[in-house]
């Protein structure tokens, strides 16, 4: 059994403890964030724009969601794996909505699978958690409906904006969720909804009122620059030091510095009298190799 489960993780929220989250497209970063502690770990459609470079997580397909979340599985032997279900996959009806969070279950190894969304798929929720499924729900900005809000904006603004986010909250709880990730939504209320929901909350720039926090990882290290959202704080400049490693190699590898000797198999290789004579000879090369 893994250290972070779904019963780990609503045990931290009524202590009170914060839950750390972020995002992984790959086996490799996913052994590091495991090896690193990290409670969860989300496979998000946003792939298609840090993995893909589409300007939005729209054109992502079911198929690619798979292939890249049994990836990072394989590689989480302690954080608890996430794998959204990508735009279309979900919103036709509850019965789409189960048949493809299990293909997402079976073909992945995840633990648990989410949507976007609050009472409009509470009927998706509660046909994916009946069937044993545990489903995180994304409420504030939805990135894959980013067309109807008018772009990427702050959500829950106003007393009406408000009050149709909690009821969006209440009704993923109500549907079953266990966790519902806040988006883009200012943090009081956000801290109101942690407040009123038994279930955990997730802020992804909703303020630190939240039980826990995820950022794209690309994002807090430094990998995309200065274009990065509001609330992404570069925890390391490994894009920095990244660019700085490629130009080192390029440049090494231009001046005919890169590989050394101590860099290659120089005991394995023949004595230079045989090289000598395979020089001279093409007649010493099996046929099949000339």
């Amino acid at each position: 059994m893994k250290q972070n489960t779904v019963v780990t993780l609503a045990a931290m929220k009524v202590r009170g403890e914060k839950i750390s989250q972020l995002t992984c497209y790959d086996y490799t970063t996913a052994c590091l964030m495991d090896q690193a502690g990290v409670n969860m770990v989300l496979v998000g459609d946003s792939l298609g724009m840090t993995m893909q470079g589409y300007a939005d997580t729209l054109p992502v397909t079911l198929e690619e969601m798979i292939l890249y979340g049994r990836s990072v599985a394989r590689g989480c032997r302690q954080a608890f794996v996430v794998v959204d279900m990508p735009f279309m996959s979900y919103q036709v009806s509850p019965q789409q909505a189960l048949a493809n969070a299990g293909r997402i279950m079976q073909e992945t190894g995840a633990d648990a699978v989410k949507l976007e969304g609050g009472r409009g798929i509470q009927e998706q929720i509660r046909a994916i958690t009946g069937a044993g499924i545990p489903v995180c729900a994304h409420i504030g900005m939805t990135p894959q409906s980013y067309h109807a809000f008018g772009g990427f904006k702050v959500q829950g603004k106003g007393e009406d904006g408000a009050a149709a986010l909690l009821a969006d909250a209440l009704a993923v709880q109500a549907a079953g969720a266990f966790a519902v990730v806040l988006e883009c939504v200012p943090p009081k209320l956000a801290a109101l909804v942690t407040r009123k929901l038994d279930i955990i909350t997730i802020g992804i720039g909703a303020g630190a009122g939240c039980d826990g926090q995820v950022l794209v990882w690309q994002d807090m290290l430094g990998l995309n620059g200065d274009k990065v959202p509001k609330f992404v704080r570069c925890f390391a400049p490994v894009g920095q030091t990244m660019t700085q490693a490629f130009r080192a190699y390029d440049r090494e590898v231009k001046a005919g510095a890169f590989p050394a000797v101590g860099e290659t198999y120089a005991q394995s290789d023949c004595g230079d009298d045989v090289l000598a004579r395979l020089e001279q000879n093409n007649a010493a090369f099996p046929a099949a190799v000339i």
